[in-house]
Formats: structure tokens, sequence, C-alpha cells
């Protein structure tokens, strides 16, 4: 058999290049005018500039810090968005949001936006909002789930520096856990109903509760005994509470009590007594706060003001300070004076059409933590702890008034700024006619009744819970001037926040306002993430509704109609 001799090796061809190849074009970006805006109040930050359309979100930072700033001081981290035109936002489709955030460029955000309202031909008005120096990081799994309460859970709230939990339930019991090793600390017993509302003192050395029996208790966090015996008073179940405002009174604040059966009571914890009775209200008082007063309001007392939410359609406006009238007691032959003690009201707000059911301050968040922020300080003595705490309100009032927001079973909300920025309120005000009773806008789409609503800690967004199974965002930031944009209302729609499929109950912002936490009938939570306007996280695994969430920290509580309490985190 003859052998094969393997194919003779294939010799290298060289190739040469017969064509020099084609450079890829160089793809540079147009410039555009841009105006950078403050949110706060709409002032120009420095003059219009040209920059390249592909310029990203950091160095857009960067810029502004370097137009802004002193050179001594340090930089200051910013979101931008732009908004869109009036006559655009009716073509989008029904809830799309009006602000285009600028996540990563221009170009990709803004001149890409569907919508096509914006060119390079554009001066483009960006608005730019300071953001907290300090990041919240998202919770995304159940860390505990804390049994004990044997009937639904109906309220929970962290204590001002979020070292503590207290829970309240339908069993007529308070319970305290401790976060750091989530196990109960202490089980408060004493109401003769079931638990509706707990709230801490802002230096977190007493809590007050309300029950449906009608009693109000104090209790010692530390100890878990209750400080002394039941306040009683009112004749039906208690809805709300309130504490006196730290920058007013660090030493032994008042608390504020509202009930079903039409009065609010502010309490003395030191004599342990009925100050005096708020009894205008014709109906159920849903909901009680007491309000900072504002900054250099003339007419308002030592003591802040109250703001009450009733069945009877209205809002009213109390000088919270402690009035002195005359009191003529005749006795046989001489005329005898004696000082009485009684509230005054300020205003009363009538636009809504039902029962209004929530309230919110812009100065909620800087009122329940008193001088507590994030660094973490703890104040030595009580006139410390006031400092800190009137210094923070006021931060809150540098650009606007006091904000307060209404929400009612008519679906509609109302923002008001009843005690202004300066004037002197009319104790006598109590119709329509005065410009103080008119509502500075009035918020209109949820379907459905308004079942909570909540400031964003810094007071620039506000967010609405209702029972179409929506979340809306509200800007709440004072603009003072129009921009180039046009855009200057108070109130203004920003977006619909959908994927519940239940009513929407509670809400809650983490302390950065960088995200919120919304609890649902469909027995889930969801944080939505505010630079997307889109849900971040899922959080299934409670059984049933969810009636209340809190958020402090890292850390996001909730509890509902399944008796356990979840602790989520990161």
């Amino acid at each position: 058999m003859a052998t094969l001799l393997p194919p003779p090796k294939r010799k290298k061809l060289l190739h040469p290049i017969t064509e020099t190849p084609t450079s890829l074009p160089f793809l540079s970006s147009p410039n555009i005018v841009v105006q950078f805006l403050s949110d706060d109040d709409g002032s120009l930050i420095a003059p219009p500039v040209s920059v390249p359309t592909n310029l990203t979100r950091e160095a857009l930072e960067i810029l502004v810090n370097e137009l802004k700033k002193p050179k001594d001081e340090e930089p200051v981290p910013f979101s931008f968005h732009v908004t869109l035109p009036d006559k655009v936002a009716p073509s989008l489709p029904t809830g799309s949001p009006t602000r285009v955030v600028i996540s990563r460029s221009i170009e990709t955000d803004v001149l890409g936006h569907v919508s096509g309202a914006f060119s390079t031909e554009d001066v483009l008005a960006i608005r730019c909002t300071p953001q907290s120096v300090f990041r919240v990081r998202i919770a995304t799994r159940c860390s505990s789930t804390l049994s004990g309460h044997s009937s639904p859970i109906l309220c929970a709230s962290f204590s001002p520096t979020g070292n503590l939990l207290a829970t309240g339930s339908g069993d007529n019991t308070v319970r305290l856990w401790n976060l750091d090793t989530e196990t109960p600390s202490f089980t408060l017993v004493g109401h003769k109903g079931w638990v509706l509302c707990v709230e801490w003192e802002a230096m977190e050395r007493k809590l007050a509760s309300g029950g449906h029996d009608g009693h109000v208790r104090l209790w010692d966090p530390n100890s878990g005994k209750p400080i002394g015996d039941a306040l009683r008073g009112h004749s039906k179940w208690i809805t709300s509470l309130a504490w006196e405002p730290i920058h007013f009174n660090p030493t032994a604040p008042r608390l504020a009590s509202s009930s079903k059966d039409g009065t609010v009571r502010i309490w003395s914890t030191l004599s342990r007594r009925t100050e005096y009775t708020l009894g205008g209200h014709t109906a159920s008082v849903n909901v009680v706060k007491w309000g900072g007063g504002g900054l250099n309001v003339k007419g308002i007392g030592k003591s802040g003001v109250l703001y009450t939410a009733s069945s009877d359609q209205t809002v009213r406006v109390w000088d919270a300070d402690v009035v002195c009238c005359l009191v003529f007691l005749f006795e046989m032959t001489s005329l005898m004076f004696r000082p009485g003690i009684q509230g005054r009201v300020l205003y009363i707000l009538k636009d809504h059409a039902h029962w209004v059911t929530t309230l919110a301050l812009n100065t909620d968040f800087v009122l329940r933590t008193g001088p507590f922020d994030h660094l973490g300080r703890k104040p030595a003595t009580s006139e410390e702890a006031q400092q800190l705490a009137k210094a923070r309100y006021d931060a809150i009032l540098r650009t606007t008034p006091e904000l307060l927001i209404s929400g009612s079973d008519d679906h509609t909300l109302f923002l008001w700024a009843p005690l202004g920025a300066s004037s002197s309120p009319n104790p006598t005000a109590t119709s329509n006619s005065s410009p103080k009773t008119k509502p500075l806008a009035r918020l209109t789409g949820h379907q459905r009744q308004i079942s909570h609503v909540v400031f964003s800690p810094d007071g620039r967004l506000a967010a609405s819970g209702s029972w179409d199974n929506s979340v809306r965002l509200w800007d709440m930031s004072v603009k003072q001037e129009r921009g180039i944009d046009g855009e200057g209302v108070m109130g203004k729609f920003v977006a619909t926040l959908r994927g519940h499929v239940g009513a929407v109950y509670r809400l809650a912002w983490s302390a950065d306002s960088r995200m919120i936490v919304s609890a649902s009938k469909d027995s889930t939570l969801k944080i939505w993430d505010l630079k997307t306007y889109k849900m971040r996280m899922d959080l299934p695994g409670h059984s049933d509704e969810v009636y209340c969430v809190d958020f402090v920290a890292d850390k996001v509580v909730s509890g509902g109609r399944d008796k356990v309490v979840k602790i989520w985190k990161n």
C-alpha cells in the first residue's frame, strides 16, 4: 500500500494594505445655554452659561458648587430637574411626572425626553435642590418578626433618636422594643380599650398613649412604668396626640389630645390636669398638630399654635398660649375676680366639602426629633436642647413660612399658610373673607378619600396616600420668582407612584428625603425612589393589611392585622 505524504505547507501570503481605513468620525455634542435656579425661591444662582449637552450630573454638581459657594465652604450635594412646560404635560399619559430629573446627562435625560419639549435652541432652566449631606440605605430584607401582641397593631412609632420603638395594639397594651437586640423591653398595661395612638416626647423622656377608653396615659420608657394615673376628661376615644415643641418648653412640655367627643384638651404633665379645653368644633376632632408658630409672627404667643382637623369639614388654628380672663363671682356683698384659662381661635379654614382626616406641617420632622440630628449629638442640658431645636426649626423656615396641608374624604388636599410670614393674625377672623383663611393651592388628582399626607423632612415635597391605591407627590417649595420655564406655583403635582393593588394607608419619609415607604391594604410595603419616581423595593411578608409604618435611619417598622411587628433593614 502506497504511503500518503502530507500535503505541503501553505506559503504565508502577505496582504498589503491597499487603502488606508477611514478614521471614525468624532461625535461632538452640541452646547446648550443653561440657567441654574434655586429650587427654594426660584432665584438665579449664576448668569446663563453654555455647557456641552453630554455634561454628566456629577459634573453639573461640581459646576454649580463652583458658581455658588465661597471658596472656604464645603461642596453641597445637589439634585437637578427641569420642569415640563404646561402645554406639554397634558399630552403625556395621565399621572406622568411633570419633572424631568437629570440622573445621567442633559443630552440623555432632557433632550432625549419622550415629550420632545426641549432642544438645543432653548435656554434651559435647571432647578437645583440641595440634598442631605448623608444618605439613608434602602431596606431590602426583614431582619426581625416580633410577635407578642394578641390583636392587630394599630400604631407604631420610633423614638426621636431611633433607639426605641413603641407599638400600640387592639389588645389594650403598648409594647416597647429594644432595637439593638430587636427584642421586647416592656409591656405597658393600663388602657381598658384599643390603643389608637402613641407619641414620643422630643427629648425621649416620656411616651404618651391614647386609647379607645378615652384615657391618655404617660409612661417612663426607661422603666416601662406608668407616670401617675390616667389623664381623664374626654368622654370618647382619643384620635391623636401632640407634644409641645422643645424649643418652647424644654423641661416639661405640655401634651395636646384630640377626641371623638369634639374637643381638644391641653394637659400639664407636671400637675397632670387639664390646662384648658378647645371646644369650638361641632364633630369629632380627627387630628391635632402642635406647630412652632413661624418666625417673627406678631400676635402669636410664646407657645406656638395648635392645628386641629375635624369631621365638621373645618380646620382650626388656635393660639397655644394660656390666656387669662376674668370671671366674676358674686358672693354675698363682695365682687371677686378669679383668673380663668382658655384657648383662642385664630382662624377657621372652611374650604373642604367632607371630613378632614389628616394634617401635615412642613416642620413636622424637626418638631418631632427636637435637638437630635443625623450627627447623633446629645444635648447636656435643657437649655442646650432648646437652642439646638430652635436652630433646626429656624433653618426650615428661612425660605418659607410654616405650611399646613390638609387631606379630606372629598378626595382633595388644600395647602395653607394661615400665619403668613410676618403679618399679624386677626383673632376674630372666622370666614373665608380673610386672606389668611384662603388656601394657597387646591391639590386634586386622587380619585378616592385621602388616607394620609406627610411632608418630606426638608419640607420641599409632600406625599399623599389614598384609597385609590396610589401615592402622589406635590412640590411644596415657595417660588417667589418665576423661572424661564414659567413654573412658579406652590403645590404643583410632581408624579404619581403606582404599584399597590389596595388602598394606601400610611406613608413615611426617609430622613434624607430621597425615599418614601408606603403601607397598604394589599399586605405589602413599597419603597419609592424620588430620583426616578419608581418603586425601588417591594417588601412582602405581612399576611394581611398593613396599618402602620415608620422610617428612621436605615430601619423601617411595620405592623398590621396579622398581629406581628416587622423590622426591615439593608
